[in-house]
C-alpha cells in the first residue's frame, strides 16, 4: 500500500477480542429515557435478560447479572461457592487463567496451580490429579491471550472421576455464546462471562450462570464479599429484585443484543463463529502468520507474525489504519497479534479483516501474492460449509 492518504476516511473498527463492535440499535437502546429498576418495567427487563442468558447457554441454569466486568463476576462466583480455608485448584495456560490463581491466593484460599506453557493445552489428567482432594476447580475454556480452546468437557470429566464432589467454575468469558458449551452434560457448576464479548454489549456487566444442583452448596453470607455476595444476589434476582442498584440501562441493551444471537439455533451460531475464526486463521496463514495454539478458539485468532515483524508492529500498523487489534499479552507482546470477529460481526467482517491484513503486511514489506489472504478466508468459509452440508444427518 503505497498511498496512505485515504486513511483518515477509514471507518474505525474494533477487531480485538473485547470490547467489541455493538449493533447500532443496541447503542440506541441506551439513549432511552431513564427507567427505574424497581418499577415494573425495570423488573421485566431484568427478568427477560436473565431468561435470555439461560436460553443462550442452552441449559436450565440460573443467571445472575452483576454490574462489573467478567472478573468481578468470577470473584463473586468463587467467594459464593467456596468456603474459607478450602483448597482451590487453578488450571492455567495463559494470562487470564493465571488471573484466577492470583485472585484465589489474594482471597486467602489454599491455592494449587496446575500450569502449562502459554499456547499449550491443559492436560485433563494433570488437572484431575491435583483436584482429587480439592473443593473448587477454576478452569478457563477459551484463553483469550493465546487463542487456545481447552477441552473443558474432558478436563471436567477427568476431575470428577477422581472427585465427584468437586465444584467447577469455568471462565467462559470469550466462549459463552461463541462456541459449543454444554455445562449440564459436562458437569460444570458455574459459567462466568461478560457483556463486552460474545453478547456484543458495551462493557459493564458480568454474568454467572449457576447449575440447579450447585445452588444448595452456595455459601450463605460469605465473609469474603458483600457487593459480590451472589448467594444473596441470586435469591433477589430470581424474584426480580437486586440488593444493589443494577446498571439497568445496560441490562436493557443486553436483552436486545441477545435477540440477534437467539434468532438461530445455538448449533448454527456456534458453527458460524467457528467459520469466521477459521477464515481469520486461514488469512493469517496465507501471509505467513499461523495460529499460535494447536486447538484454536472461535473467539479470537492469535497469530504469529512472520520474522522479523513483531506483534506490536502489526497491531500498531493496524491502529494507524483505524483498525483496533491487539498485540500479545505481556510477556508475549512481540510474539503474536490478535484479531477477532467476536461481537456484532459476520463472515463479511472476517473477509474484510483478511483484506486489512493484506494492506497491513504489504505496508510492512512482507512479500506475498495479493489476494492470497482474502482467497484463503473465502476457502475456509466454503470448506467448512461444504463439510457440514455433506455430513450425514
Amino acid at each position: 500500500m503505497t498511498d496512505a492518504s485515504h486513511l483518515p476516511l477509514n471507518r474505525q473498527r474494533l477487531i480485538a477480542p473485547g470490547p467489541v463492535e455493538v449493533e447500532p440499535r443496541v447503542l440506541l437502546e441506551l439513549a432511552r429515557p431513564q427507567m427505574h429498576h424497581r418499577a415494573p418495567e425495570g423488573i421485566e427487563v431484568l427478568m427477560e435478560a436473565r431468561a435470555k442468558l439461560t436460553q443462550l447457554l442452552g441449559d436450565p441454569y440460573d443467571a445472575v447479572i452483576t454490574t462489573s466486568s467478567g472478573t468481578g463476576a468470577f470473584e463473586g462466583a468463587l467467594t459464593s461457592l467456596t468456603p474459607e480455608g478450602a483448597k482451590v485448584v487453578n488450571a492455567q495456560a495463559g494470562k487470564f487463567s493465571e488471573r484466577w490463581g492470583d485472585m484465589s491466593e489474594r482471597l486467602g484460599y489454599h491455592t494449587v496451580r496446575v500450569a502449562k506453557p502459554w499456547g499449550e493445552l491443559l492436560d485433563p489428567e494433570e488437572v484431575a490429579d491435583a483436584a482429587k482432594d480439592a473443593h473448587t476447580l477454576l478452569v478457563t475454556h477459551s484463553e483469550t491471550s493465546t487463542g487456545a480452546l481447552h477441552d473443558l468437557a474432558a478436563i471436567v470429566a477427568a476431575a470428577r472421576a477422581q472427585n465427584p464432589d468437586l465444584i467447577v467454575i469455568a471462565d467462559c468469558i470469550t466462549s459463552y455464546g461463541v462456541t459449543e458449551l454444554r455445562p449440564a452434560a459436562w458437569g460444570v457448576d458455574a459459567i462466568v462471562s461478560g457483556s463486552q464479548k460474545g453478547t456484543a454489549t458495551p462493557p459493564g456487566l458480568g454474568f454467572v450462570l449457576f447449575s440447579p444442583e450447585v445452588q444448595d452448596r452456595m455459601v450463605p453470607a460469605t465473609g469474603r464479599g458483600f457487593y459480590l455476595d451472589l448467594t444473596r444476589e441470586l435469591k433477589g434476582q430470581k424474584a426480580g429484585n437486586t440488593p444493589q442498584t443494577p446498571a439497568i440501562n445496560l441490562i436493557s441493551a443486553l436483552s436486545l443484543a441477545l435477540d440477534r444471537l437467539l434468532a438461530v439455533p445455538l448449533e448454527v451460531l456456534w458453527a458460524e463463529k467457528r467459520r469466521q475464526a477459521d477464515a481469520l486463521i486461514a488469512a493469517g496463514s496465507a501471509l505467513g502468520a499461523p495460529a499460535w495454539a494447536a486447538r484454536t478458539s472461535p473467539a479470537v485468532a492469535v497469530l504469529r507474525p512472520p520474522v522479523p515483524l513483531t506483534g506490536r508492529q502489526v497491531a500498531a500498523r493496524l491502529a494507524e489504519m483505524g483498525q483496533r487489534a491487539l498485540p500479545g499479552q505481556a510477556p508475549f507482546e512481540d510474539a503474536v497479534f490478535r484479531v477477532s470477529t467476536l461481537g456484532y460481526a459476520d463472515r463479511y467482517d472476517a473477509l474484510g479483516i483478511a483484506g486489512m491484513l493484506e494492506d497491513c503486511f504489504e505496508s510492512l514489506d512482507v512479500r506475498f501474492e495479493r489476494g492470497a489472504a482474502v482467497r484463503a478466508a473465502w476457502e475456509a468459509l466454503g470448506e467448512r460449509r461444504q463439510a457440514e452440508v455433506a455430513a450425514p444427518r
